[in-house]
């Protein structure tokens, strides 16, 4: 406890520093400067005619600016502390109509100018950062609608015959333009001279690639297999992956060094050279995805299967990634370099308006042409994807509500792939080329993204299990449940970036994510909530390193009982949580004075909605003060006996002896009427009842009572036993036997000694106990009669019982009290619900006390 309370201190100091350290007033923004950028940036926006490359530009400028001006509004924050604490000393300002001494007024009137003065650059870059806030605001509004008008903008349509050559037509023009720049390329005085200088090196790049990209996968896979057979199974799944991140590696570090060699030969130029990349990353991707399926499918036992497949539909599972990743990246990278160098040769030799708005249409419609194909065979991949997550779910038999939880989410998934596979190709056909990329390849991408996910979860909980060595559950414990929720939240911002959002959008949301969120005039950020919790927590931890002492050496050597002591504890404990809730607020420097009214419709909330919670709490704390019960008593309240185990602020647990726990609202223990057994000591009254027959010599039957009551060693003789002969019965004199244990834990224990040993008495002085007797009339009693040698025989065996029970009989001594054993709290307390409401004279009460 101690060394993580160290830890702590010194992240908290470690994250002081900083700001001790660079806690300087920052120079005065450049306002001239700043004007003509603002003004620049205004009047673009109002233009509207400016590509999205000059405003990415002119809007990081402003964010620059802007992180200026919120660095400029702590100018003079110290200087404007002292006087606001001057002016404070001076007393409040006088009211209207009132005056005051001409010096203090003189002297207040200074520290106003002087704190106007100083406040004057703070002001001006809070003017300043908010019209950089505004024109940030304008631009990306602008940049969305732009990007909207894009997705909904309407082509020619791919299925109409007419358009298909200018399809053709953008493919001819392209490959035209590649064909010149490679004759260009070799109509040079000797093409091949770099080619033959770098030889070697060439040669070397491409046999090392051919390896890579070829015999990579084998080699890791043998070392797979090499490593399994070696190593224990829980630390096989960790390394397997490992391991398997090298066919992936392998084979892309090939197609690199493959680049490399195309580059060292210098026959390719700038075009060229674009198309090779986009190439090599499209290779990249399917070796990507040919890692990726094969963990998300394996191909063995050895992986852990997400999804419940057989091995033919795993097989197509795997078909289908890679499908899917070499259309993503054929409509990616290299569908931008199609877009990029198409737009330069078709419209670059554009001249006229009648031949720029020709060129437009030979673009729609040759570009819509070519990616339709693919935007039909990426449907199909979807489609077929989404059917094989449908089977998942047929197959799978899980019972768990985490289990069904996680298959209707594959189920939505599945549902959601098939509508965008029917939709996508519809859109596209249509003419909507644009919604329709945008509906099916961020839809492919972000499969990836989650495939990539499941993969990440699976390592990170077999590192987990490796590590904590919880084979058995520790799969299904709170660790890993953690470990994907992270990730889910890393994942975020990626699956943002995929569905549209720029880059400039996620860095201004989290500009503002750091800058805090105004509640009320109370503003929360990240940095806020960091210090707070730090200190909070330092605070928590010495309550409880506090605690621990108290109850571990400092009050069990005093006199106090254990419920005082666990008062006392309780006490501290949330004593400590105020004041360390206290403390991080004021650390944090949140000011809650502009809380007034929020508190006070929140008091009025607690009023009428958590009255009860309220009443309880302050109940827990009258009972820890107080303390009319502790921890281990034997009490009764609201029909429910028991032994209190515990007292919490809301409530009181309690256990009743048939090993059930009552939970009482401490309120109830503070307004309703509670009886406490055992608070002052452990003496309780006992009552036995007893009844003897009509015609028995009372005095006898008295004497014969208390002589039982005496010889027990748990009953007390100050006061002395009481025998009480209550009246007469229907059936029996009644007599009761009243008197007081030195511990009433023993009550039943003792009552069945009593018992015992009054029935061996009563036999012996021959008194009898007597029962109910009813007379029955029967109307052939003859049916009944014994012969005469049946009732011989039954009286013969009469005596010989009466013979075995004289000869059995022997006075019992009295019991002793280590007889009785370990006493058990609370044991036998039913007894006493009838004793309670006995309804015994006040005179026999007083007697028996």
């Amino acid at each position: 406890m101690i060394l993580r309370l160290a830890r702590l201190l010194l992240l908290a100091v470690a994250l002081a520093l900083p700001g001790i350290v660079f806690a300087q007033s920052p120079e005065p923004p450049d306002y001239k400067a700043w004007e003509k950028t603002a003004t620049e940036a205004e009047q673009m926006v109002q233009a509207d005619k400016a590509q999205r490359q000059e405003f990415d530009k002119i809007r990081q400028e402003v964010v620059n600016w802007r992180e200026k001006f919120k660095a400029a509004e702590d100018i003079n924050a110290s200087q404007i502390s002292t006087v606001k604490a001057q002016i404070e000393a001076l007393g409040p300002p006088p009211k209207e109509g009132q005056s005051e001494d001409k010096a203090i007024a003189d002297r207040r009137k200074k520290l106003n100018d002087e704190l106007a003065q100083l406040q004057s650059p703070g002001l001006r870059a809070t003017e300043a950062a908010s019209r950089a806030d505004s024109i940030v605001a304008n631009i990306d509004q602008l940049l969305r609608a732009r990007q909207t008008d894009k997705l909904l903008r309407l082509t020619p349509s791919p299925l109409n015959p007419i358009n298909w050559p200018e399809g053709l037509k953008v493919l001819s023009e392209l490959t035209s333009e590649l064909a010149s720049e490679m004759g260009q390329q070799l109509n040079d005085t000797d093409p091949y001279a770099s080619a033959r200088n770098n030889a070697p090196a060439i040669v070397g790049l491409l046999l090392v690639a051919l390896l890579l990209v070829a015999r990579g996968r084998t080699w890791i896979d043998k070392l797979a297999d090499v490593l399994e057979a070696r190593l224990a199974r829980n630390a096989q799944r960790v390394i397997d992956f490992i391991v398997s991140l090298g066919q992936l590696l392998l084979p892309i570090a090939g197609i690199v060094l493959l680049e490399a060699a195309l580059v060292q030969t210098e026959l390719f130029g700038s075009r060229w050279m674009e198309l090779l990349i986009a190439i090599g990353v499209v290779l990249s991707a399917a070796f990507v995805a040919f890692w990726l399926s094969g963990r998300i499918f394996p191909r063995n036992d050895r992986q852990v299967a997400p999804f419940t497949l057989q091995s033919e539909r795993r097989r197509e599972g795997r078909l289908l990634t890679i499908s899917l990743a070499v259309f993503a990246a054929i409509q990616g990278p290299f569908g931008d370099w199609l877009v990029a160098r198409g737009q330069d040769v078709i419209e670059g030799s554009a001249k006229t308006a009648e031949e720029i708005d020709a060129a437009g249409h030979t673009l729609d419609a040759g570009f819509g042409v070519l990616v339709f194909p693919l935007q039909v065979l990426a449907a199909i991949a979807l489609f077929r994807f989404g059917q094989l997550l449908r089977r998942h779910l047929r197959n799978e038999t899980s019972g768990s509500e985490e289990g069904a939880f996680r298959d209707r989410l594959v189920g939505a998934l599945g549902n959601a792939l098939i509508a965008v596979a029917v939709v996508a190709p519809v859109l596209g056909g249509i003419g909507y080329i644009n919604a329709a990329n945008a509906l099916i390849f961020p839809t492919i991408l972000t499969l990836g993204l989650i495939a990539l996910l499941l993969v990440l979860n699976q390592f990170f909980t077999d590192v987990y299990v490796l590590v904590a060595r919880r084979e058995d559950d520790g799969r299904d414990s709170l660790i890993p449940a953690l470990i994907g929720f992270l990730l889910g939240l890393l994942a975020m911002p990626p699956a943002a970036l995929i569905w549209g959002a720029r880059p400039a959008d996620l860095a201004e949301m989290w500009t503002r994510f750091q800058n805090g969120v105004s509640v009320s005039g109370v503003t929360i950020s990240p940095g806020i909530f960091l210090t707070f919790a730090i200190v909070f927590v330092i605070g928590l931890m010495v309550t409880r390193l506090l605690q621990g002492a108290l109850k571990t050496s400092l009050l069990p050597k005093t006199k106090i009982d254990k419920g005082g002591q666990n008062a006392i504890v309780s006490g501290l404990g949330y004593f400590g949580i105020f004041l360390a809730a206290v403390i991080a607020i004021s650390s944090a420097g949140i000011d809650l004075s502009s809380l007034a009214i929020v508190a006070g419709a929140l008091s009025v909330g607690v009023g009428f909605g958590l009255q009860t919670i309220v009443q309880n709490f302050v109940s827990g704390i009258i009972l820890l003060i107080e303390r009319p019960i502790s921890e281990g008593d034997w009490i009764e309240v609201n029909g429910q006996m028991g032994i209190v185990k515990a007292i919490s602020v809301r409530s009181t647990r309690i256990e009743t002896f048939d090993r059930t726990e009552v939970i009482v609202p401490n309120a109830d223990l503070i307004s309703g009427q509670v009886t406490n057994w055992t608070r002052g000591n452990v003496t309780g009254r006992l009552i036995v009842p007893v009844g003897v027959a009509y015609g028995t010599d009372t005095r006898k039957v008295e004497t014969i009572l208390h002589e039982v009551a005496a010889n027990q060693s748990l009953v007390m003789m100050n006061p002395e036993p009481v025998v009480i002969f209550k009246g007469f019965g229907a059936d029996s004199l009644d007599f009761e036997v009243r008197v007081i244990l030195s511990d009433v834990n023993f009550i039943l224990r003792v009552q069945s000694e009593m018992n015992h040993e009054i029935n061996q008495r009563f036999a012996e002085a021959g008194i009898e106990i007597p029962f109910a007797q009813r007379d029955v009339w029967l109307r052939n009693p003859e049916v009944l009669r014994p012969n005469k040698e049946d009732a011989e025989a039954q009286s013969d065996k009469a005596e010989d019982k009466g013979s075995e029970d004289s000869d059995d009989t022997a006075s019992k001594r009295p019991v002793s009290r280590a007889e009785y054993g370990k006493p058990q709290p609370g044991e036998g307390p039913e007894g006493l619900e009838q004793q309670r409401h006995d309804s015994s004279d006040g005179e026999a009460d007083a007697g028996d006390r």
